[in-house]
């Protein structure tokens, strides 16, 4: 055998182990194993939710919402937010974002400015809380319409009173001069005389106008809810409890723009549908523990089953609020039972049976009885 077929002999031989070896899979160590079930563990459930600014309320009730919702199988990611119309962006191209709290008036916006892959793409689970326009003025202006070509505030670009505010005075045929600055700013501009109002959506009352005073030589502008109006708006209404500013005992009509968490429209064999819709079913379900100390306050202004003009609630969210709805309160399940123990009772003794009227006064007295005790 020459030299290179002995060579060319003994590279073979060693190649096809050492190829054999590395077609062979390591076995998983024991710390490995650990690692990845720790992985899939802090991955289960996770719901990426875009609030608000840090010291806004979205960002108190997304904190809200993990606080009571986090769980082996659901575990939620609270964001801050840039504004209503980031946070629409977010939730359509963002990795991670399944839920934003945005304002309802926010795909009205959208949609005319046709910022949507289509017109059905963003969808609602809940209506939250109502926030107020409020439209701080000079003195010498008297009205809305005194506006009209002149400066006014609607805050920075994209946020919530940006929306708002190009909106209405765009609905009411208003051409305004706008100006873009962050609120506080906004106010002094305002008490210099270099703008004529400013426009700011919060809920009432808000710090930014809790040390104004009579003589400070601003006032706020009524804001009537006009026709063009109703299919966005709700109204509503600052009063001199709210602001000492205002000195009309009537207060100062305004309107109202709800708090919306918005969804993504997925399709139901999705697995972010099934994500969204394992969030949904928690949070119905808890509901209760978000109307108690301590969350925040403006819980207890949501009404679920609230709907929201110009909106189309997720399916997920309507299926179960179809159930509820069906199945009866646990409540009527125990007055039902109440009755059926009171009829059997008295055919036991012989006994006329009570009216419906009678044994519901009696269930109703027994129910305020069991909270009083429980509440001992």
């Amino acid at each position: 055998m020459t030299l290179a077929k002995l060579l060319a002999a003994l590279c073979g031989a060693l190649i096809l182990p050492i190829a054999a070896l590395a077609q062979t899979p390591p076995a998983p160590t024991a710390a490995a194993t650990a690692i990845e079930a720790a992985k899939e563990r802090a991955n289960r459930g996770i719901v990426g939710i875009v609030s608000g600014g840090v010291d806004g309320t979205y960002v108190r009730i997304a904190a809200d919402l993990a606080a009571v919702l986090d769980g082996p199988e659901l575990r939620i990611l609270p964001t801050l937010g840039k504004g209503s119309l980031q946070n629409l962006t977010d939730l359509i191209y963002l990795r991670g974002i399944d839920i934003a709290i945005v304002q309802s008036d926010a795909l009205a916006y959208a949609k005319r400015e046709r910022l949507l892959p289509s017109d059905r793409s963003i969808s609602y689970v809940a209506k939250l809380f109502n926030e107020e326009f409020h439209l701080l003025a000079s003195r010498e202006i008297t009205s809305i319409e005194d506006l009209a070509g002149k400066p006014v505030n609607l805050d920075t670009r994209g946020s919530g009173t940006f929306l708002t505010g190009s909106l209405l005075f765009n609905l009411l045929k208003v051409p305004i001069q706008p100006v873009f600055h962050d609120q506080q700013m906004a106010l002094e501009k305002l008490r210099k005389g270099e703008i004529a109002a400013l426009a700011y959506v919060a809920g009432k009352p808000t710090r930014l106008f809790r040390d104004l005073k009579p003589g400070d030589g601003v006032h706020f502008l009524s804001v009537p809810l006009a026709p063009e109006l109703i299919d966005t708006y709700m109204p509503s209404r600052l009063s001199r409890e709210d602001y000492p500013v205002i000195e009309d005992e009537a207060g100062i009509d305004t309107v109202a723009v709800g708090a919306v968490m918005a969804v993504y429209n997925w399709q139901p064999e999705t697995e972010r549908y099934r994500r969204v819709k394992r969030f949904i079913d928690a949070f119905f379900s808890e509901f209760d523990k978000f109307q108690q100390p301590p969350r925040h306050p403006k819980w207890r202004e949501v009404n679920l089953a609230a709907q929201v003009p110009g909106w189309q609630r997720f399916e997920a969210a309507e299926q179960f609020l179809r159930n509820a709805a069906a199945a009866p309160r646990p409540d009527e399940q125990l007055r039902q039972q109440f009755r059926a123990f009171v009829d059997q009772h008295a055919k036991n003794v012989g006994a006329p049976s009570l009216t419906r009227q009678r044994q519901d006064e009696l269930f109703d007295q027994f129910l305020r009885w069991r909270t009083q005790n429980s509440l001992r």
